[in-house]
């Protein structure tokens, strides 16, 4: 195999002695320089570069490092193309319709799934952790009424750190448990708390009584004056939304997590900062701008007058909720998504309301309609998720909220492998310089 590169270099794949893959990299100058290939369990190979620069005085450049792989991993994998999405080899399919998000949990962190026993010990374990210290609580009182939710998570989190000493030591296994632990059981009630603090509701304390799902739906709906009853249906619906959000691969927000612990930074910092990556509308968003566009389409009352926008290569209007930048098939996700849709929107009585008729409507034009058939822009799992948040009542500007609720496992998760792994180093990409050469100074009063 033969890759032709700008300035005429080379990229020659060869097979030596031993079977292993070489890439040759030839240089203008005529120098040759050989970087080994790596294959791993499943997925294409690929190249290593790390003594790239010492051996060649060049950089590889690649923006958004959509062609570069950051690091070795065993959590997760993506086949975009075929559409599947593995949890340590499991299909997310299986896990999300057989398990409770804290076994799915369990597996991200400890690399197989766990037999009764040890699902009972670590189901308590986060169970006994979801109270929050209760100076932390006054720290809400420092926001404004109206703050957004994942400004206040963003800040709550990070304090955590100033509260829990006792395991902020990274080089301590012991510590860096019991931290994982804190942040998994501790998020939910951050972010019940945060939207609490949002509408003026007293905060409603965790209960050991409840499963993970459970107990986050009763921190968010309940009140002193009267019983929450917690419908089964809902709650299973939270389990599978945490479980299709918990891990994927390496995306923005995770890869802010690997990037901020690769210097050494305490957990509770790294997940605070994973937290400010997925704020952004390009990643964690996605849900939340499904529900503006549906309420824009309402408004109009025209389906497909916004189907037309959207086939228009001039008009800016995108369908949110469609296609995926990763699977160019049926996102994985997005199967077991529409079953629960379907599930929740009949146990609160919303199948007949006008968003929901649209978006059912909106959906079968979708998957008809052969110019989004042709370029497999499929319905995603940002569209039924924000579908289904809507109905059970979380209001579109927490949709973010509870996703990072979903994804602390999996930044967790990411995080210990990337301190255990001998190859770490602190992240430092470079840059192709595109500036000014050195110039001479000139003084203040010599300038024109």
């Amino acid at each position: 195999m033969q890759i032709h590169l700008n300035y005429h270099l080379k990229w020659i794949e060869v097979m030596s002695a031993k079977n292993n893959k070489i890439a040759n990299l030839k240089l203008p100058n005529g120098s040759n320089i050989e970087f080994p290939i790596h294959s791993g369990t499943i997925g294409p190979d690929v190249i290593d570069v790390k003594k790239l620069y010492s051996e060649s005085d060049h950089f590889t450049y690649d923006p958004g490092f959509t062609s570069t792989g950051s690091c070795k991993s065993k959590i997760t994998y993506i086949d975009g193309e075929k559409g599947v999405l593995l949890h340590r080899g499991y299909k997310i399919e299986d896990l999300a319709e057989n398990c409770d998000f804290l076994e799915v949990a369990y597996l991200l962190l400890n690399s197989d799934l766990p037999n009764p026993e040890q699902k009972k010990v670590f189901d308590n374990k986060i169970t006994t952790h979801t109270m929050i210290h209760e100076q932390l609580s006054m720290f809400f009182r420092g926001f404004r009424r109206d703050a957004h939710a994942m400004a206040v998570m963003c800040g709550v989190v990070g304090a955590l750190s100033a509260f829990y000493h006792d395991s902020t030591d990274i080089t301590d296994p012991s510590q860096r448990l019991v931290a994982s632990h804190r942040l998994v059981a501790k998020i939910p009630t951050i972010a019940a708390m945060a939207y609490k603090f949002s509408i003026g509701q007293p905060f409603i304390y965790p209960r050991n009584d409840l499963s993970y799902s459970e107990n986050f739906l009763n921190m968010m709906f309940s009140v002193p004056a009267e019983k929450y009853e917690i419908d089964p249906i809902l709650s299973k619906a939270m389990d599978k939304i945490l479980i299709l959000h918990a891990d994927h691969e390496q995306n923005a927000s995770t890869s802010t997590v690997r990037l901020a612990g690769s210097s050494g930074a305490n957990p509770f910092a790294c997940i605070a900062a994973g937290i400010a990556s997925l704020w952004g509308p390009a990643h964690g968003g996605a849900n939340e701008a499904v529900i503006h566009m549906l309420n824009e389409i309402q408004k109009n009352g025209n389906v497909y007058e916004f189907i037309k926008k959207a086939k228009d290569p001039n008009d800016p209007f995108r369908l949110m909720g469609f296609g995926h930048r990763v699977y160019k098939n049926y996102d994985p996700r997005a199967t077991v998504m529409k079953k629960t849709a379907d599930a929740v929107l009949g146990a609160v009585g919303k199948e007949d309301e006008p968003m929901f008729i649209l978006a059912r409507e909106l959906e079968k034009i979708a998957l008809e309609d052969d110019y989004f058939v042709t370029k497999k822009l499929y319905p995603n799992v940002d569209f039924y998720s924000g579908i289904i948040l809507q109905a059970m009542g979380f209001p579109s500007s927490l949709f973010t909220v509870l996703f990072a609720v979903a994804r602390t496992v999996g930044w967790v998760a990411q995080w210990n492998e990337m301190i255990e792994d001998s190859e770490q180093r602190i992240g430092r990409p470079r840059q192709l310089y595109i500036g000014e050469k050195q110039r001479a100074f000139t003084p203040l009063n010599k300038r024109n």
